[in-house]
């Protein structure tokens, strides 16, 4: 195999052969992620465990060690940590197989899995004390400077749009409206990745979820989009919708949500997800430009439509909507067609 030589999976498998004493059996890459993060799949005395290589000083595991106690404590279905070594950056964690919701997801399956998932996003919501959890918040600065790498990634360093003066002014109305949409929400932990590539299908307490150390502390409908709006995997606005109203009546028996808001909450799951889109459209630039992974340019078309489809609804957004229409469709299918 071509990581035979490398060197962190040598001190990974002298970390579980000689510092946890274990009989290692077999080890295998499992997945990799947006990150520097690499899993690997570790038999050690016939049991499966995941092994995460976390190599400093890219990456912190102590995030990922706090949350996972914390979210564990409310009932979702988060890996157990058997082992760390925190100044190398690896963990030893339970393992919830190979089969991810984007894997498993049909429009036959579909309700049961996103009814488990809610199930999982109404303990945590519920489930973790904002007040006292030391989650940082989802504030304005985070909110802005990830609507500034669409700006920045996206129309500028991939598309190369020269931006004027007007146009950045309509940039930054769009982000402040955006901005005080998501303010003005219920505030509760966030996962902030809740998505079907980290949701895993598990025979129990469906679905194992990972990749939860950027939590933070925002707003109520954030989670719900990146479930349900998925970068990777579209859905008929009817389910969407309905979908929508299910989890609006689960947050109300929750005691986290009112009957007279159900207006509201969906305006505010809309806006959330076009700040989310624009996030995810401008890391997806990033992963191609700086970090040379150009697998997550296919998912932009999906991405931006979520985008366009929003701002149709919203007069408020009719600007920015033309904006895209005039300068940006044409160009981003040009670009990704080239990169293709």
């Amino acid at each position: 195999m071509a990581i035979s030589g490398d060197a962190r999976l040598a001190a990974l498998s002298d970390w579980l052969r000689n510092d946890l004493n274990q009989v290692v059996d077999a080890i295998r890459p499992a997945s990799s992620d947006a990150s520097f993060r690499r899993y690997f799949r570790a038999w050690l005395d016939g049991t499966s465990y995941i092994v995460m290589d976390a190599p400093p000083p890219y990456e912190d595991v102590r995030p990922f060690i706090d949350i996972s106690r914390l979210m564990r404590g409310t009932g979702i279905q988060a890996p157990a940590i058997h082992a760390q070594d925190t100044q190398h950056g690896f963990l030893l964690l339970d393992d919830f197989g190979s089969h991810c919701y984007l894997d498993k997801l049909d429009a036959e399956s579909a309700d049961a899995l996103y009814g488990d998932a809610m199930t999982s996003l109404t303990r945590l919501q519920r489930g973790v004390d904002v007040d006292s959890c030391h989650l940082p918040p989802y504030d304005e600065t985070l909110l802005r400077a990830e609507m500034n790498h669409f700006r920045d990634w996206f129309l500028t360093r991939l598309l190369g749009i020269e931006l004027y003066h007007s146009e950045i002014t309509l940039l930054e109305k769009t982000w402040a409206l955006l901005i005080d949409a998501a303010l003005e929400q219920p505030r509760v932990c966030v996962h902030r990745d809740f998505h079907s590539r980290n949701l895993m299908v598990t025979e129990r307490e469906n679905p194992g979820v990972l990749d939860f150390q950027d939590a933070v502390i925002g707003p109520i409908t954030y989670d719900l989009v990146s479930l349900l709006r998925d970068c990777y995997i579209a859905w008929p606005q009817h389910r969407v919708d309905g979908w929508v109203r299910d989890y609006h009546l689960r947050l109300i028996e929750a005691g986290l949500a009112s009957r007279g808001e159900a207006e509201e909450f969906t305006r505010w799951f809309d806006l959330m997800g076009v700040q989310r889109h624009l996030k995810a459209i401008g890391i997806f630039s990033r992963l191609k430009l700086r970090d040379g992974k150009s697998g997550y340019l296919g998912d932009i078309p999906r991405t931006l439509s979520y985008v366009t489809t929003v701002c149709n609804r919203y007069p408020e957004l009719s600007d920015f909507l033309r904006f895209v229409q005039s300068s940006v469709l044409d160009r981003a299918n040009a670009a990704l067609a080239a990169a293709a």
